[in-house]
């Protein structure tokens, strides 16, 4: 018999604490029946401004598939957390996921800034991405290379050597599900080559906060400048440069005197 499953949260926690994250903001997007072009990052949305969108569309999830399908390989690859003995463990897990959230997605808009500039396919300006995919094939790679005597249970009973595994769920989801983000997951696949041959590398505690400070920051600024969404004790104007901009807090008075105008960028597919 296996573990009972409070002890293996308790040695997964970040694991788990990313699966009752993304589970949750999963609970939120149906209830308030948002949809995916409302989180999602696309090229076209990118060029606007709206960064805040990186991190929205990794955390975000539209069908209940979708999410099972990656919290379930997720909870796998948490046995990374384990693993202090190769390196690995929470805090490099920790470390390296802040990486695989961002720099997946910066990947996928350069290559489809080169799709639509240099081989004309505007298509793909509109192309919007959802999802934890790209973290899940980062770190199914890192895994690959670091322990690849293991394996990868997905769905509770399927089974994939983990040496193989980035490649053949690249192909099988792009076979399954033809909606699926081809250049999404392979970003992540490259992204985990990179952190597992040492390419990218050096990251420990203070780079990780500043890194987090940076992203929280970048994420609030570009949220209150897109207009999306009224953060009334933020407010952002330009100072001598129009692409430099200045932020200040505002007391409640002032506050009440802010009006943003809501607007939706529609997007043509679901990856």
């Amino acid at each position: 018999m296996g573990k009972p499953l409070f002890f293996e949260i308790l040695e997964k926690p970040a694991t788990s604490c990313i699966i009752w994250i993304c589970s949750l903001i999963w609970f939120y997007i149906q209830k308030k029946n948002i949809g995916y072009s409302q989180v999602g990052l696309s090229y076209g949305t990118a060029i606007e401004g709206q960064y805040w969108r990186i991190l929205t569309s990794t955390f975000s999830h539209i069908s209940v598939l979708h999410l099972v399908f990656n919290m379930s390989a997720l909870w796998s690859l948490g046995v990374i957390e384990q693993l202090r003995s190769i390196g690995l463990g929470v805090e490099y897990y920790l470390h390296y996921t802040l990486l695989l959230v961002v720099l997946p997605e910066l990947l996928v808009l350069g290559m489809h800034h080169v799709l639509i500039h240099r081989f004309k396919l505007e298509y793909f300006r509109r192309v919007t991405a959802v999802g934890y995919s790209c973290v899940v094939f980062g770190w199914m790679t890192i895994l690959s290379m670091k322990q690849p005597s293991a394996k990868l249970q997905v769905f509770g009973f399927l089974s994939l050597p983990i040496s193989f595994a980035p490649f053949e769920s690249l192909i099988f989801t792009s076979i399954i599900v033809p909606q699926a983000s081809f250049l999404g997951h392979l970003s992540g696949i490259i992204v985990g080559y990179a952190i597992a041959w040492g390419i990218i590398h050096g990251m420990n505690n203070y780079w990780a906060i500043s890194m987090l400070v940076w992203i929280i920051a970048v994420f609030i600024c570009s949220l209150k400048k897109s207009g999306i969404h009224n953060l009334g004790f933020l407010e952002i104007e330009s100072v001598t440069d129009d692409s430099l901009p200045s932020v200040r807090f505002l007391d409640s008075e002032t506050n009440r005197n802010l009006h943003m105008n809501a607007s939706v960028v529609a997007a043509a597919n679901l990856v």
